[in-house]
């Protein structure tokens, strides 16, 4: 009997045996792949740079005067600090939110992933997210955006790589850091500063909770926008604090009872005329790309106070020029609606018109540094980039004449000296000619008329330009040039007399710089300077500006320069400014500028702290309106910017230098007074006696040996007898019936007949007059004449000379002795 057959194990049989092999070539081949997959995308990992996760571009923080931020230049708005600068709520609350497992997992969480698909399929939304902060780190550096599944699988590789090379504090820093919270703030330390005001480190939990919840949809959750949907989420991160144990449900109560405030949306901004100066000025330190990257903590010397005040002023005052019937231009207004327009119907590489309306500059400066404490360049950086205050350059008419009346006084012209106010041949000068009489070019005044002689300081204060010409003359055309570009004018002035009368181009902010020699007792600022310092993020210093004086003049003349200009604000051009538009009790000097045709306004002035300069006008010359004077448009908002000034900057009287001799003028001669010059005017002798002198300060360089020789003993009989007499007088330089009359191009002043020699006075006072109806006087108009032709008798003819003829004798009477000791009045 034969054995049964014994039957192999099942680990034998060829099916079992088959199917093992098969699973094997299987496994092997999805090992091959799987192999080659991770090998594959290890690989692809590998080829990314990680020393770039500390690549973080960082705003550049600029702070004013006082150490508050005043604006930043960045690509992107952020500030990056270390993990102990963030408040461990906000860590806590990303954790939560983000990525609960943070500290466990490898760089990702597949239970989390998983956990987060089961959550947000029983929520019917998505309230997780699946990405851990590493993966999330990857994408921002690395700019992972793609939506593919390559994309994904890369990002879970780089995450895993990143973990095994960087600490995970620091990948939470670097998160921090780099992540954006909408808004146009990157990183904790801009959001918190954006949003509340406050460092991160300080950061409540509430506030926090709110922050970690916009890293779901940082635009459609922010406060500036849905202010209720921004504390739901906030709350949802509060609950799941407390879900994952970070905190109390006492404390996540308390921090939703807090209704959430955030400040306003920040004024600080990356585009302004201050912030485009300090960009130039910083980028020839360290270079425009690290500027807008590194993160530098930019230090200036800007005033936000004055700032505004300035940028506010010079936007209303312009407002209420062209709100006037005579102006006749383009207004803000309208291009700013016909921009609007534009934008809308044009492709945006394509640039818009430039704006044609009214356009000013401002510029004020700390005296003693040449600190930059305002800065105006137009009406809107936003629609015109073109910085007036240092790239534009305009005829500055009389606010260019302490330059030529310092350059007097420094050559020794005596401050008292008596200038003729008349009319000038215009050879002299040459303005709108070559030829004829000159007109008074640029007035400051709508009754200006020509008043004989005056002194120099009245000349000044007055702004008489026919006189002032004359001034020039004494000075010397050289000197004032060579003084205008040592007192920090930077062109080149026209060589021609006309610069007497500042017919010559220049910069507002070079203007300014040439006034600051006068409060500086003859020095100035080497350069006005915006930045003083700058720092790296760890505070390394790597910038400090040390501010150079140069000295101009001899501080005796600044004194006397000060001393004219002190005359403007108080009996002059700018007398106005305390009366009209509030300018307050303080010692304060400046001068107006008005340029032919009333094309350019300057004001600039100063007190002992601050020197500042207005200008308004076009920048294609033409005329503002007619009668438009500095007085009444540069001159307001100069007071109102140093009124502002008073409470952090509070002048003090100007010292007067110890050599400075205060002396006793005549009125008549412009020399020192004799004690009969007191009591004495020959302007009429038979007019009751006035006080005939005036004071003012002089050197001993600029004092003359002489005193007045025009009042003796006997002052009225000296005029009388002079009177009968045949004095010399001058004669003509050319022959008037050769000189060729000027042919006017336009107008020089108001009016076709300003100087009266056609028309009398009107009636009624015009209308730019700073003058009531009921104060108006008009001048005497002349009386008719006969027009009867006067009989005209001609000489007869006579016939030759007999030379034989003796003339008749002529008998005259002896006249009778005169008595030496009579008094000559009865004779």
């Amino acid at each position: 009997m034969t054995e049964p057959e014994r039957r192999r194990p099942f680990f034998f049989r060829p099916l079992f045996v088959n199917t093992v092999l098969i699973l094997l070539l299987l496994a092997g081949v999805g090992g091959w792949f799987a192999l080659d997959f991770i090998g594959r995308y290890e690989k692809k990992a590998a080829e990314f740079d990680l020393s770039k996760l500390d690549s973080v571009e960082s705003a550049s923080v600029i702070y004013d005067r006082y150490g508050q931020v005043f604006g930043k230049l960045f690509i992107q708005n952020r500030e990056q600090v270390s993990l102990d600068q963030i408040s461990p709520y906000l860590i806590e609350a990303v954790i939560a939110e983000e990525d609960n497992r943070f500290y466990e997992h490898s760089g990702v969480d597949f239970y989390g992933m998983f956990r987060a698909l089961l959550k947000n399929t029983k929520a019917g939304r998505i309230r997780q997210g699946a990405s851990t902060v590493t993966q999330q780190l990857a994408r921002n550096v690395f700019d992972l955006r793609d939506r593919t599944y390559d994309r994904k699988i890369l990002e879970v590789f780089l995450a895993m790589r990143i973990e095994r090379s960087v600490p995970k504090n620091k990948i939470m820093e670097l998160y921090l850091n780099r992540v954006y919270f909408g808004g146009g703030l990157y990183g904790a330390e801009a959001a918190s500063k954006g949003y509340f005001g406050k460092p991160a480190k300080d950061l409540s939990v509430g506030e926090a909770a709110m922050l970690a919840a916009l890293l779901k949809s940082p635009n459609n959750l922010s406060p500036w926008h849905n202010l209720e949907a921004a504390t739901l989420e906030r709350d949802f991160v509060l609950n799941r604090m407390v879900e994952e144990h970070k905190i109390s449900q006492q404390t996540a109560e308390g921090a939703k009872r807090q209704p959430l405030q955030v400040q306003p949306k920040s004024g600080v901004v990356s585009q302004s005329y201050a912030i485009d100066l300090i960009r130039q000025q910083v980028q020839g330190e360290i270079g425009l790309e690290s500027i807008t990257s590194q993160g530098y903590r930019i230090y200036t010397t800007l005033d936000p106070v004055l700032q505004k005040t300035a940028e506010e002023s010079l936007r209303r005052e312009l407002t209420k020029v062209e709100e006037q019937p005579e102006y006749q231009h383009q207004t803000y207004a309208e291009y700013t609606n016909f921009l609007k327009t534009w934008k809308n119907t044009h492709a945006a590489p394509e640039s818009p018109p430039v704006p044609e309306y009214l356009q000013g500059a401002v510029v004020a400066v700390d005296n003693r540094t040449g600190g930059l404490l305002a800065l105006v360049g137009g009406r809107d950086f936003s629609q015109s980039e073109y910085d007036r205050a240092f790239q534009s350059k305009r005829p500055a008419g009389t606010a260019f004449t302490p330059l030529v009346f310092t350059a007097a006084l420094e050559k020794g012209v005596f401050p008292g000296s008596l200038f003729e106010d008349a009319p000038l041949d215009n050879r002299q000068v040459m303005i709108g000619g070559t030829t004829g009489i000159l007109g008074e070019w640029g007035v400051e005044r709508a009754d200006n008329q020509y008043e004989g002689p005056l002194p120099m300081r009245r000349v000044f204060a007055l702004s008489k330009n026919a006189a002032t010409v004359r001034v020039g003359v004494e000075a010397g055309l050289d000197s004032v040039l060579k003084l205008a570009k040592k007192a920090g004018i930077q062109d080149d002035l026209r060589p021609y007399p006309a610069t007497f009368l500042g017919s010559s181009d220049v910069a507002l902010a070079d203007l300014v710089t040439s006034y600051m020699m006068f409060p500086g007792s003859g020095s100035r600022p080497e350069r006005l300077m915006l930045v003083v310092k700058i720092e790296t993020q760890d505070g390394q210093e790597i910038y400090h500006a040390e501010p150079q004086r140069v000295k101009v003049i001899e501080p005796g003349v600044a004194f006397e320069m000060h001393s004219f200009l002190t005359e403007v604000m108080q009996t002059g051009t700018a007398s106005n400014a305390r009366q009209e538009f509030g300018l307050r009790q303080f010692p304060a000097a400046g001068k107006t500028g008005t340029a032919y045709n009333f094309t350019d306004v300057w004001f600039v002035g100063y007190d002992s702290e601050v020197t500042c300069g207005v200008w308004a006008g076009f920048d294609k010359p033409q005329t503002i309106r007619r009668g438009a004077f500095s007085n009444q448009i540069a001159l307001p908002v100069w007071t109102e910017i140093m009124n502002a000034s008073l409470a952090t900057q509070p002048p003090r009287e100007l010292g007067r230098p110890i050599d400075l001799k205060r002396v006793e003028v005549c009125l008549d001669t412009g020399l020192p007074a004799s004690p009969k010059c007191m009591l004495t005017s020959v302007a009429d002798p038979w007019l009751p006696p006035r006080k005939g002198t005036f004071f003012e300060f002089s050197t001993a360089k600029q004092l003359p040996n002489e005193t007045c020789w025009l009042h003796g003993d006997d002052t009225r009989s000296f005029v009388r007898t002079l009177r009968s007499q045949d004095a010399p007088r001058a004669t003509n330089a050319t022959d008037p019936a050769q000189s060729t009359p000027v042919l006017v191009r336009g107008p020089t002043v108001i009016g076709d007949d300003p100087y009266q020699s056609i028309k009398p006075r009107p009636k009624e006072p015009p209308q730019f007059a700073q003058t009531s109806k009921a104060d108006w006087t008009p001048a005497p108009r002349a009386l008719p004449v006969d027009k009867a032709q006067p009989e005209v008798r001609r000489a007869a003819p006579v016939g030759p000379l007999d030379r034989q003829q003796k003339p008749p004798p002529v008998d005259l009477p002896t006249p009778p002795p005169v008595d030496l000791n009579e008094d000559p009045t009865n004779l």
